[in-house]
């Protein structure tokens, strides 16, 4: 895992992460969906950019942090903005660490943030509709963005350890496959900055969910010590996509670190639970 002192030198040496700087607002794309920029608008953000402070600064997306309404609001505008898109066109998702995936259309747009949201108890969200802004919240979970050029379908998943042991981003393939017909060998994936294995540190407990539930786990689990584990979630949803009929050159790893870039990234390992939320976004043109 990429443990990155300066995230913003090192990040374009890659060749695939890119820094996008918009009046200060800082975000992340990646070039194998940047191919797509006339079809697909996407990001994952960072904390850098908006106008909250404290734990939260100072680009939080999330209502549930400890930060006021207005302060959100004011980030998704300069986030929307900056992406140019309507802050009308979000959905937002309701995470509880399932696998659930929510299929939405033009008539969820604005739900979680103009308009109060039934989508509740989701970790995904997927849809093959233009305009319609797909929103999922991180602040060390794994962001997976999926992206079906031939059906004009994307999804976007939050695979935190519980999502990843049930395999979310493999129900996240099926769902797409049928609701929109989708050949699981066309799809580009994309597997965000998230806490790595050098900083997701695990007990047996935990580790046993994993090697007892994913029989491909074990090789990206590492022993640290008495009844302790370091777990790379990244690559093992990496495996959990090609076993779902990925192509692996199909997907890309960003193999960054958000606890070892906390400066740059919210991390609630590295901020000890006291911090903001991330976001992904993905939107069809």
């Amino acid at each position: 895992m990429l443990k990155i002192i300066n995230i913003e030198e090192n990040m374009p040496d890659k060749g695939i992460n890119i820094i996008k700087d918009i009046n200060g607002l800082k975000y992340v794309q990646f070039k194998n969906l940047l191919k797509y920029e006339g079809q697909l608008v996407h990001c994952f953000t960072t904390r850098i950019g908006g106008v909250s402070s404290g734990e939260c600064a100072t680009l939080n997306l999330g209502f549930n942090r400890n930060d006021s309404r207005e302060n959100v609001l004011e980030n998704y505008r300069r986030v929307c903005n900056a992406l140019d898109i309507d802050m009308e066109s979000l959905v937002f998702s309701n995470q509880v660490h399932d696998k659930r995936i929510k299929i939405v259309d033009e008539n969820d747009r604005g739900k979680g943030i103009t308009r109060e949201s039934d989508i509740i108890g989701y970790d995904a969200l997927a849809t093959n509709c233009k305009n319609v802004a797909l929103v999922t919240f991180y602040a060390d979970c794994v962001p997976v963005l999926l992206y079906d050029s031939g059906k004009g379908a994307i999804a976007s998943v939050h695979s935190g350890w519980r999502g990843t042991v049930k395999k979310i981003a493999a129900n996240a393939v099926r769902k797409m496959a049928e609701a929109y017909g989708c050949n699981p060998g066309k799809i580009e994936a994309v597997i965000g900055p998230s806490i790595g294995r050098c900083c997701f540190e695990v007990g047996e407990e935990v580790y046993r969910e994993f090697v007892e539930n994913i029989e491909y786990s074990a090789d990206c689990c590492v022993k640290t010590g008495i009844r302790k584990w370091n777990v790379d979630l990244q690559e093992i949803i990496k495996k959990t996509l090609i076993y779902s009929g990925l192509k692996e050159n199909n997907i890309y790893l960003s193999e960054i670190c958000t606890k070892c870039n906390k400066d740059m990234f919210f991390s609630h390992r590295g901020d000890n639970g006291k911090t903001g939320s991330l976001a992904a976004i993905m939107m069809l043109k």
